[in-house]
């Protein structure tokens, strides 16, 4: 760092904030929400872990059951954060973070409607039209477990496809697309 900082300021005639400066291993840099690391002699990208959590963070923000959005606005912010951010980030590796997500983001999803079906008949008539037969329809419409519980049940009824059809693309598939082109 002390034969450093003279060059940058003596030769390019630019100044270094000492406090945030510093010299380190390339695995322990975050440089705009990347941080490096190598891998088979080259260095790659890969996101951040604080990076990883203020976009957990934004997605439960999003996926709140109890902040009165309508589907179609929470639909439409939950697309423009997911386009925004894998398009930042599109340079990192990050496939498995990303599934990891997805997988998490969909039940909060399921919870979200399970949630707006409030009544036992609503969940019933809901399940129906989704294709379960009636005494599936009705064990778990009369279910009295958790939101977050019946989510998870819910896998095989909502499922990955219906979610995407409902308007919430998946950052996955999304970052797929992006990385390709």
């Amino acid at each position: 760092m002390n034969n450093i900082i003279p060059f940058i300021e003596g030769k390019l005639f630019l100044k270094v904030n000492r406090e945030k400066t510093e010299v380190a291993p390339i695995s322990k840099v975050k440089y705009l929400g990347y941080t490096f690391y190598r891998f088979k002699g080259k260095c790659r990208f890969r996101v951040h872990q604080k990076s990883v959590a203020k976009m957990k963070n934004k997605i439960r923000e999003l996926t709140d059951r109890n902040n009165g959005m309508s589907n179609a606005k929470r639909e439409e912010k939950y697309q423009q954060f997911v386009r925004g951010w894998v398009n930042y980030f599109k340079l990192a590796d990050m496939k498995k973070i990303l599934k990891e997500t997805d997988e998490w983001a969909r039940r909060r999803i399921r919870a979200v409607y399970w949630k707006q079906w409030k009544k036992i008949k609503t969940k019933y008539r809901m399940l129906k039209a989704l294709g379960l037969e009636h005494w599936k329809a009705k064990e778990l419409a009369c279910s009295r477990k958790g939101y977050w519980r019946m989510a998870h049940v819910l896998n095989s009824v909502i499922t990955n496809k219906i979610i995407a059809k409902l308007g919430y693309t998946s950052m996955l598939d999304y970052y797929l697309v992006v990385w390709e082109n």
